[in-house]
């Protein structure tokens, strides 16, 4: 009697799974593993030109190109990055325990200071009151020159100034989240 009920119980799965089939479909054809890609079974081949970063398909639906798009990457900015208004950027940073303030162009490349001298406030994390120096320098950035004490979690004012003595005018000002 148990042999004649695990024969009925065989016999309905085969039936199930066989019913599970639309008709016309082989079993090789279900079976996922089994599967060719729909491009491969439309005869597209896709192929990539290194030198020119295009894929080509020989798909004859496919009546665009796709064309890789390489965004050139701008070089990263040491220390916290401030955005200026004629697009160009701002680097603070602490360096040998002072603010070091570089200058870049709009693609990120170091370049001549542009103002005479820079000043920067910044609260005093031992005393109250707050600490502030002057940037002063040539070339490419200005160098404080009072030490910057850890931890570097506070705002920094800075205050871009341009002229000498007392017909020194400031033209930008920024309000920096230093976390250095």
């Amino acid at each position: 009697m148990k042999t004649i009920a695990a024969f009925l119980c065989v016999a309905f799965a085969a039936s199930v799974a066989q019913a599970q089939l639309s008709p016309g479909v082989n079993k090789a054809d279900s079976n996922p593993a089994l599967e060719k890609p729909a491009e491969a079974k439309a005869g597209v081949a896709k192929q990539t030109d290194p030198k020119v970063g295009v894929v080509k398909t020989t798909d004859p639906k496919a009546a665009t190109v796709k064309k890789e798009v390489k965004k050139e990457e701008l070089p990263k900015i040491p220390g916290t990055e401030i955005a200026r208004p004629n697009g160009t950027f701002l680097g603070l940073e602490v360096v040998g325990g002072n603010f070091k303030l570089t200058f870049y162009d709009k693609k990120k490349k170091p370049m001549s200071v542009d103002v005479t001298r820079a000043t920067a406030r910044w609260p005093n994390p031992r005393s109250p009151g707050d600490n502030r120096t002057v940037l002063n320098g040539s070339g490419t950035a200005l160098v404080g020159a009072k030490p910057v004490v850890p931890p570097f979690n506070f705002n920094v004012f800075l205050t871009l100034l341009k002229g000498e003595g007392d017909e020194a005018k400031a033209v930008e000002n920024y309000t920096v989240a230093f976390r250095g």
